[in-house]
């Protein structure tokens, strides 16, 4: 573990330092709405001292002697810049540290094709969404002691991101549901390039609450996890809508035969649509519908 000044690019230099002919070095300017303005390096560190201190001590309370050893953690701080730069989470806790507010990056890095990856965690001071200051950063095999520092609110998920163009107000695609998101992104994979383009897909929501009322087609099938999926489909002919399918894939729950909506989509393309005709064929009055999960 370890902790440092971050610039433009997080690396051994004092942002807000330059080099030149003048011998009177410039502050170091962490966050200057607050305050933190330093004149040398000693001062930053002695002001940030207690948070680091509290956030290592936490840190090594938590992990694991079989987790990535202490003195192999110099080979994985390329993946620092890695996760500042392209994190797979953001969150921001202002409560844990005394109120000092810890930005935690988070991300999960495939190292070689037979590496089940490693978790990279950096816990910063950030101002504007950026950090300004490390307090410490560590690689770690276990996903308990990330989880620690899942903590406060999730301000940046990349899963989210990269499915927010399809996603619909009430589907769990949008809360970023790990089922939803994994059928969503093969749904992704088999379509046409000629097909709907994804950002198209909102011009198309409306279609959504009459695909689930008054569908054409209804099937069940069971994943390889045991999820019980139930699509609905339903063809529109009129209008802009001519020629196009809709289909919304629920999960059910057994015990009350109701269905959580997980998303939807539209497309033009009938293979496209056979991929969702597996299973056993239902007739709509046998299905209890939700509007969400």
């Amino acid at each position: 573990m370890s902790h440092t000044k971050v610039g433009a690019k997080t690396n051994a230099r004092s942002p807000g330092r330059s080099v030149g002919l003048s011998s009177k070095p410039e502050p170091i300017v962490i966050d200057e709405a607050a305050g933190l303005v330093f004149k040398t390096e000693r001062e930053l560190y002695a002001h940030f001292l207690p948070q680091i201190q509290m956030l290592e001590t936490e840190i090594l309370a938590n992990r694991l002697e079989s987790d990535i050893p202490m003195k192999e953690h110099t080979r994985f701080e390329s993946l620092l810049q890695q996760v500042i730069d392209d994190p797979d989470e953001v969150w921001e806790d202002a409560e844990s540290i005394h109120g000092v507010k810890v930005t935690s990056y988070v991300g999960h890095f495939i190292t070689s094709d037979n590496d089940p990856g490693v978790y990279y965690v950096a816990l910063a001071y950030a101002v504007g969404g950026r950090p300004r200051f490390v307090y410490t950063h560590f690689p770690s095999r276990d996903l308990k002691l990330v989880d620690r520092f899942r903590r406060g609110n999730l301000v940046y998920d990349r899963v989210v991101k990269e499915v927010e163009k399809g996603a619909v107000e009430g589907d769990a695609l949008s809360d970023g549901d790990a089922l939803a998101v994994g059928l969503y992104k093969a749904m992704l994979t088999l379509r046409s390039p000629q097909d709907l383009s994804e950002d198209k897909f909102h011009e198309h929501d409306e279609l959504r609450e009459k695909t689930i009322e008054e569908p054409d087609e209804i099937w069940r099938s069971n994943d390889l996890a045991g999820n019980t999926l139930v699509t609905f489909v339903k063809q529109f002919d009129e209008g802009e809508n001519d020629g196009t399918w809709y289909i919304a894939v629920t999960a059910e729950d057994e015990a009350s035969s109701s269905h959580a909506l997980l998303f939807s989509f539209p497309t033009k393309d009938e293979n496209l649509v056979d991929r969702y005709r597996h299973g056993e064929n239902l007739q709509a009055e046998e299905v209890t519908q939700e509007a969400s999960h």
